[in-house]
């Protein structure tokens, strides 16, 4: 699934429907607190905040968003049904209080929170928790692509039209204040899924007022609505106010309408600086209250100014992409792996992340299950790479590497750094480099997404603790952005993937993902593991209750400020 940061990046995934013997009823009792406060309130109510934010959101309609600056700005203007508990990846009830399922899994009953209101004063009620469903399963046109509705496709798969098959049958109105959703089969992502910001709760008066769906497909990108550029509605403690494109900043009001702890911030804004650099000096200058992703090399200084610098735990991975659409020499085993064993990946590590950082040796943390520790790490050695690239005939290799711009990932604090190192790590083996880079969210995504590099740079902050996020996200499908189609073992690997993800026994769902990822590394090689990395952001001393999100899924409502 993206987080989908992705950047969370965009893949596509083929639909896993998980078959289980029984489910037990789940009900989740209603938090008496709300789930976007901490408890540690103190400071000063009031005023606004002005937070350095990496990179430009893409719009402001969750459903249609894949990126994580949008997602930043969606976290305080949404809600969905299932949230995450602050400082966790922890689902938990947000504008359901509780929910239960059939002994099948197939049918879910979601107990919504009374006396909710959307920003433009509608109800929150079942009418409108249908309304949301409805309207995602119901895309047509460009709303179907991949590009546009990529959580839907990544996580329930087809569309109402019925042209592939969709986890989603139907949501019902039990009553007011109970909905009652019917899925074709179980999915171990169910209901925890509901929490990304993809599938938040939105008004249903906003969104036909202001023609949400009307998505047009232009060439190879896409024209949204107002609603998604202008008009974003949902029943967060914070209201969306205006974008000021000229100044790239992104102004959010107080709800005061809020059912739950009212935020404490009059304002909330979002200054768009892509350099983090310049988003140090903005700090430095007072111009900012905070920032995120501050370069490792900075923290130390930073503390010793009398800024907080505050990590995150690592709940990511960066990766160097390898796609095998376009040049037929990497679809040869020892030209990836030499290009893997080119990497000193225990010196880029050192050099360009955080000291707490770690070299990947798979594309999941540790704590995720399914995890083998024993798989066995990629050694360095450039001249057992020089000795590869000689016997599968490619001592000349020339390839296409692309580096995104205007962006600063969690996993990639500066990807021009990053990609310097990489590349001359590449060189120095004989790698012939032709060097692409594009804005983030200014082609690099898209580009990517259509397998037309042939080395990238790329990660993904997880969404959720399962396997099938991660590697199931990745290579899920043959047809991805590595390609893996060109290779014998890619249809085979999707699924298995898919396979894995349905086996309802979890030590045996375990036993199948550590293979997977053993072979993935070991046998496959589609991309190179690189690190896994803890991201921090940077406050002045007199902001307080930021809580950090291993998920980057902080939430500004209970913040104070002096």
């Amino acid at each position: 699934m993206p987080k989908i940061d992705m950047t969370r990046g965009s893949t596509l995934r083929k639909l896993t429907i998980v078959g289980v013997a029984s489910i037990t009823a789940l009900s989740l009792a209603a938090c008496a607190q709300s789930q976007r406060d901490p408890g540690n309130q103190g400071g000063k109510t009031g005023g606004t905040l002005t937070f350095g934010a990496e990179g430009k959101p893409k719009l402001f309609d969750p459903f249609y968003a894949t990126d994580g600056a949008t997602f930043r700005i969606s976290r305080q203007v949404f809600e969905g049904l299932v949230g995450f508990k602050p400082g966790s990846a922890e689902a938990g009830p947000e504008l359901a209080t509780k929910w239960e399922s059939s002994t099948d899994g197939k049918s879910w009953t979601f107990t919504l929170k009374q006396g909710v209101k959307f920003h433009d004063g509608t109800d929150f009620n079942a009418e409108a928790a249908c309304f949301n469903f409805n309207r995602w399963y119901n895309q047509k046109g460009a709303g179907q692509s991949s590009s546009v509705s990529e959580y839907w496709v990544d996580n329930f798969g087809g569309f109402a039209d019925g042209a592939k098959p969709s986890l989603f049958k139907s949501c019902t109105v039990k009553d007011a204040q109970n909905i009652v959703v019917e899925l074709t089969g179980a999915s171990s992502k169910f209901p925890d899924v509901l929490g990304l910001p993809s599938f938040s709760m939105q008004s249903p008066t906003a969104m036909q007022k202001y023609n949400a769906d009307n998505v047009v497909a232009q060439g190879e990108s896409f024209i949204f609505p107002e609603y998604a550029m202008k008009q974003p509605t949902g029943t967060g403690p914070f209201k969306f106010v205006n974008y000021d494109t000229t100044n790239n900043l992104i102004e959010l009001g107080r709800f005061d309408g809020y059912h739950g702890d009212k935020a404490k911030l009059d304002k909330l804004n979002f200054k768009v600086i892509a350099d983090e650099t310049a988003r140090k000096q903005a700090l430095q200058s007072g111009d900012i209250d905070g920032y995120d992703y501050p370069a490792p090399a900075d923290w130390a200084k930073l503390k010793t100014d009398g800024f907080q610098v505050v990590p995150r735990d690592a709940f990511n991975v960066m990766y160097l992409g390898i796609t095998q659409k376009n040049n037929a020499k990497l679809q040869d085993f020892r030209v990836r792996k030499a290009i893997s064993m080119a990497i000193n990946r225990e010196q880029l590590v050192k050099s360009q992340l955080p000291e707490t950082a770690t070299v990947a040796t798979q594309f999941m943390p540790k704590i995720v299950q399914g995890y083998n520790p024993n798989v066995k790490p990629i050694e360095y050695s450039p001249e057992k790479a020089k000795a590869l690239l000689a016997e599968a005939g490619a001592s000349n290799l020339e390839v296409n590497f692309w580096w995104p711009s205007e962006v600063t990932r969690p996993y990639m604090p500066n990807p021009q750094d990053i990609f310097g190192a990489i590349a001359a790590d590449l060189r120095n083996v004989g790698i012939k480099l032709n060097v692409v880079t594009k804005p983030w969210n200014g082609g690099y995504l898209t580009e990517i997404d259509q397998a037309k590099a042939d080395l990238f740079l790329l990660g993904w902050t997880g969404d959720q603790s399962a396997a099938a996020n991660w590697i199931g996200t990745f290579f899920g499908n043959a047809e991805n952005r590595f390609y893996t189609k060109s290779s014998p073992w890619g249809e085979d690997l999707a699924k298995r993937l898919d396979a894995a993800d349905v086996t309802a026994d979890k030590a045996q769902r375990e036993k199948l993902y550590q293979e997977l990822n053993r072979q993935i590394v070991e046998e496959y090689l589609p991309a190179v593991p690189l690190s896994h990395s803890p991201p921090a952001f940077v406050l002045k001393k007199d902001v307080k209750n930021l809580t950090p999100s291993p998920l980057t899924a902080e939430e500004f409502s209970p913040v104070t400020k002096g």
